[in-house]
């Protein structure tokens, strides 16, 4: 009997330590999660608000898309920024070091060219790791066109 009890342990244990090994896999396939079955996504995200929420909702939603296992090594990201939602690439805002920790992993920050005609912002006042682009809503129509996921992140 002790033996049995002492097999059937060494057997969890050694499932125990499979699932370990495969994790988000396992994990995902138990649970119904959707499975990464691509090679590459390719996603937009986009903000239009100077609300501090929506700013801060983006980026955690960003961070939390490079942190899901099943993406690893397969992102594409862009952000792109028009009407108030210039304020995020804002020099003094307190979100450099997050913006440039999301350009080092490959991420595209964009501004809206006519948002900073049309508001007056001067470009020395942005952050000068971020891309102009001619058109916030243009850059949106060209990626969705192009398959790109959209994401617009609110309060």
């Amino acid at each position: 009997m002790e033996n049995k009890k002492q097999s059937y342990r060494k057997s969890l244990a050694g499932l125990y330590c499979i699932l370990s090994i495969f994790g988000g896999a396992a994990m995902a396939a138990e649970t119904g999660a959707a499975q990464a079955t691509k090679s590459q996504y390719k996603v937009i995200f986009h903000v239009d608000s100077e609300s501090k929420v929506a700013m801060n909702k983006t980026l955690s939603n960003i961070r939390n898309l490079y942190g899901d296992p099943r993406l690893k090594g397969k992102l594409q990201v862009e952000l792109i920024a028009n009407s108030k939602g210039y304020l995020i690439y804002k020099k003094g805002n307190g979100l450099e070091d997050t913006l440039k920790e999301l350009v080092s992993k490959g991420v595209v920050l964009a501004e809206c060219s006519n948002t900073l005609r049309e508001l007056k912002v001067d470009r020395d006042s942005l952050y000068s790791f971020i891309e102009i682009v001619p058109s916030g809503v243009g850059e949106l129509v060209i990626k969705e066109g192009d398959g790109w996921a959209y994401i617009h992140p609110t309060e």
